[in-house]
């Protein structure tokens, strides 16, 4: 058997305060009720025996006032009392008269108890309590005592009974008060959980501008809640601020992404023309400066293409959407990106048609942006599988590999902003701007749709995104600003 826990102040200090507020007013009343038990335990007991003894007394009194000695010269004592059979034996006690040295006269019952020299009062012998009562002669001396005795143990038995009531009326009253103190801590503290369980759907909701329960009384914990609703209410002014200040941020982004686009399609149409007329000239040196540029312009523009899209997502205006067939749009980017894979193999199993509800443009740069990250983090060899099919009410797109694959601390992570890899393929080909996965979440997401990260069968990487059927999508938003 496990040895029980002693009690300590610090594991007190970790029990519900409901507990221990319980706990204090069952310890205090229990305390009160020891004490005022005690008291009048005892009280109770004194009187019970001072009552019996009084009983002996009276008795013993009653039994000299009918009792007479005859002293005569060299001759024994002559008595003169009632029957003590009759006088006894009906309260299961005895009597008996003696004289002053002690010499029975007269008993009954039969007892032979040694009781030594008498002594007027009450004295105990074993269990016998005894009641001693002078008797006087015709000079108004002492000729005699009369001694009348009872057995003490119903009234021991009658105090035990007592303390015993005394002891359960302690233990009930201490039970009492911990189911008392139970209900009114827990009556008393249903203001403050009240405040807890608006205070967890605030957490859970994240929405500040939700009000506090007012308590009616107007004590700490009212001052509680309304100190609390003041903080929720500078919190949801500070929240809308911050969002607005988040808003007019992507609005900034997204307007100087679109303005960059302008100025760097010159840049490389004037690249471009100028690759074109140093084209078959001896300045080899001017050609490798002009195609570093333009590969660097072109770099910028997918760059700048990528933020444009993620940041109009970011600000909310999403591109028209109409009806389209994911199947066809996913086959137009396995086309695209064919002539990239290299020593890769590409298996297409695409089931048409899948129509859904969206932009043409995005869901195409969804499916070869998932095509584009397998291409750069398998090796020459692999097999990259594009599949498409319906699963319940939903289009499912699926690109898996057999290259390294994503570690499982990584699957959620692969969808954030500027993430990369750090596989063996990166090192090889590490042109990637950690924003291609990140673009294909914030399309499915654009579409009501989910994407996620899992292991293929072959150990590989396995993508896997899903958008809502046009039967069952939810009406578009009317979008801003055509990307």
């Amino acid at each position: 058997m496990a040895p029980l826990k002693s009690f300590s102040p610090r594991r007190f200090q970790r029990w519900p305060i409901r507990w221990k507020l319980a706990t204090v007013s069952a310890s205090l009343t229990l305390v009160i009720l020891l004490v005022f038990g005690g008291v009048i335990g005892s009280m109770a007991a004194s009187r019970i025996r001072s009552d019996f003894n009084r009983d002996l007394e009276e008795a013993a009194a009653r039994l000299v006032s009918r009792t007479r000695i005859v002293e005569r010269p060299l001759q024994e004592p002559t008595v003169y009392s009632p029957d003590l059979q009759a006088v006894s034996l009906p309260n299961g006690a005895f009597a008996r008269v003696v004289n002053t040295e002690g010499l029975v006269l007269d008993e009954a019952p039969v007892q032979h108890v040694h009781l030594g020299v008498p002594a007027v009062g009450i004295a105990t012998a074993g269990s016998l309590t005894i009641a001693t009562q002078p008797v006087f002669g015709a000079n108004n001396e002492i000729v005699g005592y009369i001694q009348y005795a009872r057995s003490d143990g119903h009234v021991d038995a009658t105090v035990a009974k007592l303390w015993l009531l005394i002891a359960i009326g302690i233990l009930a009253g201490t039970a009492l008060a911990v189911l008392a103190g139970v209900a009114l801590a827990g009556r008393a503290m249903k203001p403050i959980a009240n405040l807890t369980s608006t205070a967890r759907e605030i957490a859970a909701t994240r929405d500040p501008s939700k009000r506090l329960p007012q308590p009616a009384a107007e004590d700490e914990v009212a001052e509680l809640s309304l100190t609390l609703q003041e903080m929720l209410t500078a919190l949801a002014a500070s929240q809308t601020e911050r969002e607005r200040t988040m808003q007019k941020q992507r609005e900034f982004v997204a307007d100087a992404s679109h303005e960059l686009r302008t100025p760097l399609t010159s840049v490389l149409a004037n690249l471009e023309l100028l690759q074109a007329s140093l084209r078959g000239s001896h300045q080899a040196e001017d050609r490798e400066i002009v195609d570093s540029a333009l590969r660097s312009s072109k770099r910028m523009g997918r760059l700048i293409s990528d933020l444009l899209l993620l940041a109009r997502a970011d600000a909310g205006r999403l591109a028209a959407h109409r009806r389209v067939d994911l199947a066809e749009v996913a086959g137009d980017a396995a086309a695209e990106v064919a002539p990239l894979m290299g020593d890769r193999d590409l298996v297409v199993d695409n089931e048409k048609p899948l129509r859904v509800e969206g932009s043409r443009d995005e869901l195409h740069r969804m499916v070869l942006n998932l095509l584009d990250n397998a291409i750069r983090h398998t090796p020459r060899g692999a097999c990259v599988e594009l599949r498409l099919c319906q699963h319940g009410g939903d289009a499912v797109v699926e690109v898996a590999d057999d290259g390294p694959g994503i570690p499982e601390a990584m699957r959620a992570e692969v969808f954030d902003r500027f993430v990369r890899g750090t596989g063996p393929a990166d090192t090889v080909r590490g042109t990637g701007t950690g924003l291609g996965l990140a673009i294909v979440s914030a399309v499915a997401a654009s579409h009501g749709g989910t994407v996620e990260a899992r292991q293929s069968e072959s150990g590989g990487a396995l993508f896997v995104a899903r958008i809502p059927l046009a039967e069952q999508s939810k009406p578009a938003p009317k979008p801003l600003e055509a990307l």
